[in-house]
């Protein structure tokens, strides 16, 4: 079990949102994923949003999705409000802020967003609203969906703002994958619809590019690695197309949490 009040200060914490990535997708990939899955397989879990945006809003309050059984006793949440009246573990990292993003700010932490699917695009309004959680946030189109190279475009951005980081001050990085959302037909050549096949073509592409990614954080210490779907979609389950919908081929999501060190 994580203690976050002992890695919160002392690691920096890279966030990965796997954008639209099934979890039943995930688990038939496993063996394929040796970045995201080296040291283990992945946890089912709930997802508190259908989409996106909505997900996303809940990460960043801190409430990232939680185990997919009826034992809530057990769980332990990594970071919590304070001041809620609500009974939290000791390992539990409270914050005094409006989100989980500020409140790392406010211990010292350098907040970082790469951006992926158009609600991080900063083009309209509402497109700015999670990108202004951070201190600083980058989009570009190559990081987009209708790029077949986008997480090797993410990443390398991200490297070189690692390259200019000072080595002393802790990060919160974030990184939203946009590869898994469609189309993602085009990881598998002749494909001409989005498929399970071809999502999972997308995350073997997704899982190469990572390497680099881990490795540069581990040159720069200790770092808590968080990666997860927002969402899963479907793919004609029960005649539907999609997310932004309740059937649990969307709630249903995978995710990870381990140590880079």
């Amino acid at each position: 079990m994580l203690d976050m009040n002992q890695i919160v200060g002392t690691h920096d914490i890279l966030m990965i949102t796997l954008d639209t990535l099934r979890y039943d997708v995930a688990k038939l990939e496993e063996a394929n994923c040796p970045n995201l899955c080296g040291d283990g397989g992945w946890e089912k879990r709930h997802t508190p949003g259908s989409f996106t945006y909505a997900a996303h809003h809940a990460f960043f309050g801190g409430f990232l999705p939680t185990p997919a059984n009826t034992d809530k006793s057990t769980h332990v949440r990594l970071f919590h409000t304070k001041n809620t009246g609500l009974k939290t573990h000791p390992h539990t990292w409270l914050f005094d802020a409006p989100d989980l993003i500020s409140g790392l700010q406010e211990a010292g932490y350098r907040t970082i967003c790469i951006g992926g699917v158009i609600f991080f695009t900063k083009k309209n309004k509402l497109a700015k609203v999670l990108p202004s959680y951070f201190g600083e946030s980058y989009w570009r189109m190559i990081f987009g969906v209708t790029n077949p190279r986008s997480t090797e475009h993410q990443v390398n951005h991200t490297l070189k703002l690692l390259e200019k980081a000072d080595p002393s001050e802790r990060l919160f990085l974030f990184l939203n994958i946009s590869a898994m959302h469609g189309p993602n037909h085009y990881y598998v050549e002749g494909a001409k619809r989005d498929s399970i096949e071809t999502q999972r073509a997308a995350l073997r592409y997704v899982d190469s590019q990572l390497g680099v990614l881990f490795e540069a954080m581990r040159k720069r210490g200790k770092t808590l690695c968080l990666a997860f779907s927002d969402h899963g979609t479907a793919y004609g389950e029960d005649g539907y197309e999609g997310h932004r919908l309740a059937h649990e081929v969307v709630w249903n999501v995978p995710y990870r949490e381990f140590l880079l060190d």
